[in-house]
């Protein structure tokens, strides 16, 4: 976690320079802000520079403080590093933005494709428009929510998002679907993920001491409180990366045996990073997983009917099994009524 503690840190600091917009901000401040010392602000200024941002100290105050501002002038001219070819991919990628509706950053991109649909002439514009005719994108299930709720969800959002990059503690109030009961826990925010058209919460619990996930929108409230957290786990830059789905907890190892029937089906994709297909003599096709023994894999199991067969765990064939026995007698009953 040190290297992404420094790179947020360096993140908030452009932040905050830049909202500061003429009125700079002092390194004093800014230490403030990010609770680090004045020497440690003053290598990530400088690492800062390094890497290009027109940041530089103004002298000029009256009270005699360096301020530190951003150069806005210089990213004016920044369309015009793009390539043609460049700009107009960047300007149909937009229509992919509906898969991240209600994320924190939805409008801050709209405004981006804004701009950069002002560098391109009215007949660019107009011939563009027309490529989602011919390549379509079709984006994840979205979770509904009322209108209403809104505004509430969008300052739980910009909590959390100041809870993590503050590692600010927090009481957190949520509904458990699985329990169907509300409960308060004490979270260490690490990270907000964005996944299967839906915004979750990965915190750390100490009263459980393991990081658990959060779906945003049974978030009823959060709390930040004064207290600073150390992350005791280092997230990987993947979202849920042992899961088919958005869970976190432990991999294992499942091994699945596919039918010839589709066979080429299975082997033209990648289900997930650690998959191992080995193919038998008859055309069948076994896989080996490291994933997480969650409701995802046990839907995606499902999904292939009877071509797909769990061998291993014995625990996880026997609840697929169940699951098939249920469905049919459920189609059973339904023929006589």
């Amino acid at each position: 976690m040190p290297r992404n503690a420094e790179v947020i840190r360096q993140w908030t600091i452009l932040r905050e320079i830049e909202r500061a917009r003429h009125g700079g901000v002092t390194i004093d401040d800014l230490a403030s802000q990010c609770d680090v010392t004045t020497r440690t602000i003053r290598r990530d200024l400088q690492a800062l520079e390094e890497a290009g941002f027109p940041l530089y100290d103004d002298r000029s105050h009256d009270d005699g403080r360096t301020r530190w501002m951003i150069n806005g002038q210089a990213f004016k001219g920044l369309a015009a590093g793009l390539t043609l070819s460049e700009l107009c991919a960047l300007h149909f990628s937009r229509t992919l933005l509906e898969s991240l509706a209600g994320t924190p950053f939805r409008d801050e991109l709209e405004s981006a494709f804004d701009k950069l649909s002002a560098t391109l002439t009215p007949h660019m514009q107009q011939f563009l428009d027309q490529l989602p005719r011919v390549i379509a994108s079709k984006p994840d299930p979205m979770r509904r929510r009322a209108s209403a709720d809104a505004p509430h969800q969008q300052q739980l959002i910009a909590r959390a998002l100041e809870a993590t990059l503050h590692h600010r503690s927090a009481t957190l109030v949520y509904y458990s679907k699985s329990s169907d009961r509300t409960k308060s826990y004490l979270v260490h925010p690490y990270r907000l993920a964005y996944a299967q058209g839906g915004l979750y919460l990965l915190a750390y619990v100490p009263e459980y001491r393991e990081v658990r996930t959060f779906a945003v929108e049974r978030m009823q409230d959060l709390s930040l409180l004064e207290e600073r957290f150390t992350p005791l786990e280092q997230l990987s830059d993947e979202a849920f990366p042992h899961s088919m789905g958005v869970h976190s907890g432990p991999p294992e190892e499942v091994e699945i045996e596919f039918q010839g029937a589709i066979a080429d089906y299975v082997n033209a994709r990648e289900w997930h990073p650690s998959q191992q297909l080995s193919e038998l003599p008859d055309g069948r096709v076994v896989m080996k997983l490291q994933v997480c023994n969650d409701q995802a894999l046990h839907s995606w199991i499902l999904s292939f009917g009877p071509f797909a067969r769990v061998r291993a765990p014995e625990d996880l064939a026997e609840m697929i099994a169940k699951q098939f026995e249920e469905a049919h007698r459920r189609y059973a009953d339904a023929d006589h009524t």
